[in-house]
Order: C-alpha cells, then structure tokens, then sequence
C-alpha cells in the first residue's frame, strides 16, 4: 500500500487543521482535503476517492450518521468516527458504529488543539488500521505505524503469570477480546446468544464513556443482559460484561462464583483495557473451566494471554480470516498455537451455547 489518502470531514476550522497537522506527521499518511459537512464532502470525493475518511458525527446540514449509512450503502469506504467525549456523543457514536465506521478517536470540549496534538499517535494508529479493515465484511454484517512513545507493555505490568489455575467449579465462564470490526462483530454474537447462556467477560478496544453506551445499545437488543463492568460485579449466567474504557478488567474468585475486578494501571499491549490482562487473569482463576475467544482487530493484544489459557486447559477459539474486518488478532494467537481451532463470526454464538452445555 502506497500513502494512505485520507479525507477530514469536521465543521470545525480548528479541529481540520488539527487532525491535519497530527496526520501529517506519519509518512505514510497524507490529507486529500477537508471539509466542513457532508454535503461539501461527496463533492470533494467526486474528485478524488479517500482511503479513509475521519468524520464528525454532529454537523450541520447532513450529521455523520446519515453520511455514513448513505456511503456504505453506495461505495463502502473505512470510516474513523472524531467525536467529543461526552455521554450524549457516546450514544450517537454507537449508531454510528453500528452503520458501520470502523473506529472511533475522541476530542475533548476543551483543550482540543493542544489534546489531538498530543494524541497524534492513537489517531495515526486509528487510520492505519481502518485503512487495512475489510469494510465489505463489516457492512456486510452490519445489514444482517507511528513512531513509539511508550514501552509496550505486557501483562506483568498489572497481575504476574499463572503458575497453576484454581480448582475447577461448577460455573464456567466465556472471556471474548475484540478490537477493530468487533463492535458489530460482538453485536452478531451476543444478540445470537439464548437468554440462558454462560457467564461472558468482554474487552472491546475503546475509549472511556464510550463502552457505557455500547453496553447499553447491546442491552437493548439481546435476550441476555449486557451491561458496562463495575468492581465486584458477578460473572452470571446470562450476563456479559464489557470491560470499561481507560480501565483493566480481571476475572477473580471467591469460593465458588467468579465476579471481575477493575483496576487501574498503565497501557498493556498499548491498551487499556487490555484483552491480555483480561485472558490471564481468566487462565489463572478458571482454567480449564473457561473458553477463550479472539475475534477481529488490529495488533496482537490478547494472543499472549490467549496461550495462557490454553496453557491453562481452557478450550480456546479464534476468529477466522474470512470473517474479519482486520485479522490481525487472532492471527497473532493462532501464530502463538494459542488457538484450539479457527472458526467463521457465524458459528461463535453456537460454540458458547454448546460450551455451556445448554440443553444438554
């Protein structure tokens, strides 16, 4: 792949010169054009085709999400979503990933220049890994590198390896790490899922406020209950909790039941939350009597924790190529031999229930 040609929609001057200016610095990146609504951007693409285009959600004259659902109804094209980090954008957000973009990078009310600068990096990242992702699949299931700052961290850096799993209890529990493509992806999932289902841990790669609103969305539309992870919260059948964003989540346990811990701690796998965190706390207090599934996204974060568990006698389940928007995830696992077997977004609803035993 040559230069990554990306387009800014944003009705903010600011905000364009800004996400310009931090695009600019990777080589591999280059601004086509920005604009300030949708209207001005399709007849700016009429002209020259972006790679990625990195939208607003609130505009005047057409809002991003109506933009959104008419491109990828005519021409699919990856979508980075730019919104402010608030609870009322987090909802919208939501309806926008749920129309398809991609990813989402935040903005604050305040600070924003000196704030995107800073966060140049994550917004880098965003639109290398939209410009990899198979937009084709993630419409499809939606209608039915910078420099390094900072180490990268693993999972020593918030609890120490397993050394031996817990004895194994009557309950058992589901551990899912998804990244990029995985907000649809876990939406195909979980709303497939009877309401009597195992107990599921959920890290999905987002930013703080964020996950609220997907685990609300989620909530609406399952048979079983979806909701963001607070400290203490129990791992029940029936239940899925999605880690909260800028914090880690661990699986711990108290006699016989199993509840979640969240804490706070520096970027593993430069991620919080972080799927490896989650995966070895699961190998090291369930073991065996755990599932362990990566799905779509960008990077390795989880295939190291992935091992463990199936280090750890947990059966553990990866994704398959054809199914994602990035195999980038569990192609690390499966390259780690941390994957029992490869399987296709449609048949993972159907290996939870079938590991729960339900109806059996």
């Amino acid at each position: 792949m040559g230069q990554i040609k990306v387009l800014l929609v944003d009705d903010s001057a600011v905000v364009r010169r800004v996400l310009a200016a931090s695009l600019s610095k990777d080589p591999g990146i280059i601004v086509i054009g920005a604009a300030a609504d949708p209207l001005f951007t399709m007849a700016k693409m009429k002209v020259q085709w972006p790679d990625v285009i990195v939208l607003d959600v609130e505009m005047p004259r057409m809002d991003g999400i109506t933009f959104l659902k008419k491109l990828m109804s005519e021409r699919p094209t990856p979508v980075v979503i730019c919104s402010t980090l608030t609870e009322k954008s987090a909802e919208t957000t939501m309806h926008a990933m749920a129309a398809g973009a991609v990813s989402i990078v935040t903005k604050p009310k305040v600070g924003l220049k000196q704030f995107l600068l800073d966060d140049s990096e994550n917004l880098i990242a965003a639109v290398k890994a939209a410009a990899r992702a198979n937009v084709h699949r993630l419409v499809k299931k939606t209608v039915n590198a910078a420099p390094v700052v900072q180490a990268k961290l693993t999972a020593d850096a918030i609890l120490p390896p397993s050394t031996h799993a817990l004895a194994e209890t009557t309950d058992r529990v589901v551990a899912i790490g998804t990244s990029t493509g995985g907000t649809q992806a876990l939406e195909f999932v979980l709303t497939s899922l009877p309401r009597v289902s195992p107990g599921i841990v959920i890290v999905q790669h987002m930013p703080e406020k964020f996950t609220g609103a997907f685990a609300a969305r989620l909530n609406g539309l399952c048979q079983i209950e979806v909701r963001e992870a607070v400290n203490g919260d129990r791992v029940l059948p029936g239940r899925a909790l999605i880690a909260q964003g800028g914090k880690h989540m661990l699986l711990k346990r108290s006699g016989a039941h199993y509840h979640v811990e969240i804490v706070d701690g520096p970027l593993v796998t430069r991620h919080r939350p972080s799927v490896d965190v989650l995966f070895r706390s699961v190998a090291k207090c369930a073991g065996k009597n755990a599932l362990g599934i990566i799905m779509t996204g960008m990077g390795d974060d989880g295939a190291r924790g992935l091992k463990e568990m199936h280090e750890m006698g947990a059966h553990t389940l990866g994704q398959d190529e054809e199914t994602c928007v990035v195999y980038g995830m569990p192609k690390e696992a499966f390259k780690l031999g941390a994957v029992n077997k490869e399987i296709p977004l449609q048949r993972i609803a159907h290996e939870i229930v079938a590991y729960g035993g339900i109806g059996r």
